[in-house]
């Protein structure tokens, strides 16, 4: 096996190669010194600008300069807030009512998922057969709250005895008073 020759001492680098080094720094000293010269700048224009709208009265005294990251998550949570009034100016207890009111001794309720944003409710529900589960649609269809029922699928449960069917169905919310 060849010997291990390890170089613990630095080798001496000439003249020139310290002069590029020395040439390197001053230049990164006079970009960081532009760079902030250019920041400094950059302030006291938005600031002029600022005063200016002011003097003109074309920006609020109270209002600061905002971001687009700022103005993009305010949207957002405005969105939010106009979506969370959708629902709660539904009319939900008639909804209830009405589904609760329906004869269902073939049908049972398994979830009901409104959408107040699109003005559609979802409802997944259990038939005791097939006939059972079109009688459940057609009395949605002339219903007064909803229009535009449309089974989205359906399963036969073979598993079981009597072979239930479990479906889906999504229609459109109608209400007098909130905009779907």
């Amino acid at each position: 096996m060849r010997r291990l020759d390890l170089e613990l001492q630095p080798r001496h680098s000439g003249p020139t190669a310290w002069a590029l080094l020395a040439l390197g720094g001053a230049v990164l000293a006079l970009l960081v010194l532009a760079q902030q010269h250019l920041v400094n700048e950059q302030v006291a224009l938005e600031d002029r600008v600022h005063q200016l709208e002011l003097k003109l009265g074309r920006r609020p005294a109270t209002a600061a300069p905002q971001s687009s990251a700022v103005i993009r998550q305010q949207a957002e949570r405005l969105a939010q807030m106009r979506s969370v009034s959708l629902q709660l100016q539904r009319p939900w207890q008639q909804l209830f009512a009405m589904l609760e009111a329906m004869p269902q001794e073939d049908v049972a309720l398994l979830s009901l998922t409104p959408d107040a944003r699109k003005g559609q409710v979802r409802i997944s529900a259990e038939a005791r057969n097939l006939e059972a589960m079109l009688q459940y649609h057609q009395r949605l269809e002339r219903s007064e709250q909803l229009s535009d029922v449309s089974l989205l699928n359906h399963e036969v449960l073979a598993g079981q005895a009597e072979h239930p069917v479990r479906f889906n169905l999504i229609a459109t919310w109608e209400t007098g008073h909130a905009r779907p």
